[in-house]
């Protein structure tokens, strides 16, 4: 693998909160090539002014036409950009990204969201058997996820 500065790096996730939160990973990866994958929406478009970024299909909840979209984008995007790392913290347009980003060689880190305590969400549950690294921000997220490391929170 590359030095931890070299390393490309795909930030996904939809817009919203799970953006914010992956932006406030900033200090790790500030001074490393990334890029973002996310919802074409204002505000998503306002907090990445100036950032490399992909737009992919939504709404996502639950939509098998959404997850096919996503995929193809995914395998655009991936094919194009070949991360070396790919980041997420949600939702759904994480998994198609991960799938395809583990086929690819591309290492893995999840971060199951703040607000969930005591039950996984869909995504955790999606890319739980695949990540290389599964983050949680409680301790008791690790009832629901054993292998999990709690690294506390990211707010």
């Amino acid at each position: 693998m590359k030095d931890n500065k070299n390393i490309k790096v795909c930030l996904v996730g939809s817009s919203g909160g799970h953006l914010t939160h992956l932006y406030m990973l900033k200090p790790f990866w500030k001074d490393k090539n990334h890029f973002w994958v996310t919802f074409d929406k204002e505000d998503a478009r306002s907090l990445l002014e100036g950032e490399k970024m992909y737009p992919c299909y939504y709404p996502t909840n639950r939509s098998l036409k959404a997850l096919i979209k996503n995929t193809k984008i995914a395998w655009n995007v991936l094919r194009k950009e070949k991360p070396d790392l790919i980041i997420s913290c949600g939702a759904a347009v994480a998994v198609p990204f991960f799938y395809i980003g583990k086929m690819m060689g591309a290492k893995l880190v999840y971060i199951e969201v703040f607000d969930r305590i005591d039950k996984p969400t869909m995504t955790g549950k999606m890319v739980y058997p695949i990540v290389d690294k599964f983050v949680v921000q409680w301790e008791e997220q690790k009832k629901v996820y054993p292998k999990a490391v709690n690294l506390g929170s990211i707010f």
